[in-house]
Parts: C-alpha cells; structure tokens; sequence
C-alpha cells in the first residue's frame, strides 16, 4: 500500500499488525528470531563482520554461527549470533518485549515515555525502559537519504523551556533564546520532513542544511525572513522566495511553511506532552523517532521497517 497523505494530516492507513496480532504471532523467541533472521538477511546469512556468506550453522547452539572467512575469525572462526550487532545485543530483556516496544513506539502519534513503557512492560527497573526506547530510538534514523524534490520549505525552530518558567533557584535572569537548542528543517510538501540539531542559527550552518539536503531540481524553496536564508538564490542558484512573519504575512500564494511549522508543533508537543523534558545530549536520537515516524505515515508497515534498521 502506498496511499500518498499530505504532510501535516493525520495517518489515515491502518497498520497491518495490531499489539493483539504480534503478541499473538511473535510471543515465542523462537518467532522473534526467525523475523529478525528474516528481514536483516533477506538473502540469506552472512557474517556481519565481513559480510561473508561462507557461514555455517552451530548445531549445538541454536541462532549461532560461525565464519570460517581467514580474513575475519582466524583459525578458530568468528562467531555470531541472529543478535550480534543490532539494538539487542548485550540485553537480557527477551525479544518479545522488545518487539512490543518498537510497536508501541511507532503507532504513538506524539511517542511514548519511558515512563509509561516501564509501566505496560513491567521492567524491573525505569532504567531499562529507557535504555529499549534510546536504542530503538538509534534504530530509527533514516540510511536511505534522498534530496528532498518539489516546493521544499525549510524553517527553524527553538527546543527548550522558559527561563521564566524555571525554578527560582534555576532562573538565569537572561533573556531571549539563548539556552535553547537551535533545530532546523525542511520538509517537501506531500512528502518527507529533515530535521537536524545545530549549534548556532547562523548564515553558514543553514546554507550548509539546505545545501546537504535540498535538490537543485526543486520548484520552490520557501523560507521565512531569517537572514541565513537570504542568498540561497545567489549563491546555491535555488528558487527561493520568503515569508514575512514580522510583517504579520503567513502566506503568499504558494510561498508559506505551514508544512514544517505543523511537524514542528507535532514534535513540541510530543516534547512537552509526553517527555516533559528533553536534554541536549539526547536531542538528536528523539529527532530521529518523530522524523521517522512522520516519513513512514503512510506505511502499514512502519513496525517491521524499524526491525530491518535494527
């Protein structure tokens, strides 16, 4: 199924799995793995190592194998299982429970807290919960990138809380967003959303974004009037025109970023609703979840896209 939705708009296509059919279908580990086999060896298995297919199975040990490659294990072999270098390896958490997580977290429009997951998985501890969900989280990003095509728009945005809101022995006494972490996007219309953490909202980092991201090929490039974006047209030969938000102008036409500015309301509201708080260090792994998520909208099958990441 591939029914296209415009960006913005609420998922309209049902998964293929509800949480009843994959506790149902993969509640055993031997299910789990043969999924898991399955989607990162769809050609069959081959040693991650050296990407050798020369691989043999243990007899003794079930979902064990080992690469006779010189080059790779030696004389004695590398050995591996259907687990070696994925989000599970070193867990003692079954795979099940993993399978239920990755589930939980794709269908959640605004994500899921760690909280919440400790709670519907009953993990011993909170710490374990988190650890699951900033792995899948890693497991999310995107390998695949193409250039976004069309009438692209790209803006920024300011992840963070108030000073003013802050505890009064916490408060800065600074104005301004000077504590907040810069993030820029683009999105194309009717297809994908980029979003990327930066340092400073400067005219070198935003044209470098719109550089990496953006096809020479597009139609439009619509921007506010932030002064990094001023000469995209000069300098990177793109069809740029701009917004002026200052002068109370939300839309011109066809020149408007109501696009990008809705998933940014999506992901703050996923911020502020569901994670409260976000910090700086881990920023980039909850870009990843909300991009992702946003980008397979349409995709019945968002759940075993995240198994083939991992």
């Amino acid at each position: 199924m591939n029914k296209k939705v415009e960006a913005g708009k609420p998922l309209t296509t049902k998964p293929s799995l509800t949480l009843a059919q994959l506790m149902k279908q993969y509640g055993d580990e031997d299910s789990c793995k043969t999924l898991l086999r399955d989607m990162r060896w769809p050609n069959g298995v081959e040693c991650p190592r050296c990407k050798s297919k020369k691989v043999y199975a243990l007899a003794s040990r079930p979902w064990h194998w080992v690469c006779k490659n010189k080059d790779c294990g030696g004389r004695n072999g590398y050995r591996f299982s259907v687990i070696t270098k994925t989000i599970f390896e070193n867990t003692n958490y079954p795979l099940r429970t993993w399978f239920q997580v990755i589930y939980l977290m794709t269908q959640s429009k605004k994500g899921i807290s760690s909280l919440q997951v400790h709670r519907q998985i009953g993990s011993g501890d909170y710490r374990t919960a988190w650890y699951m969900c900033t792995r899948i989280r890693a497991a999310m990003k995107d390998g695949d990138f193409a250039k976004l095509l069309g009438q692209v728009e790209v803006d920024e945005t300011y992840i963070g809380g108030s000073d003013k809101n802050r505890h009064w022995d916490k408060k800065k006494h600074m104005r301004g967003g000077w504590d907040k972490t810069p993030v820029i996007g683009a999105i194309s219309r009717k297809g994908n959303v980029v979003c990327k953490m930066i340092e400073r909202a400067d005219m070198p980092t935003m044209s470098r974004f719109v550089a990496e991201t953006v096809s020479k090929k597009v139609s439009l490039v619509a921007t506010d009037e932030h002064a990094g974006y001023q000469y995209l047209d000069r300098w990177q030969g793109l069809p740029h025109q701009s917004i002026r938000h200052g002068q109370g102008e939300y839309a011109r036409g066809e020149v408007h970023t109501n696009n990008i500015e809705s998933f940014w309301s999506l992901l703050k509201r996923g911020i502020i609703g569901t994670y409260h708080n976000v910090s700086k260090k881990y920023l980039p792994l909850y870009l990843n979840e909300f991009q992702f998520r946003f980008n397979e909208r349409n995709n019945p099958d968002i759940f075993y896209k995240v198994i083939a990441g991992c």
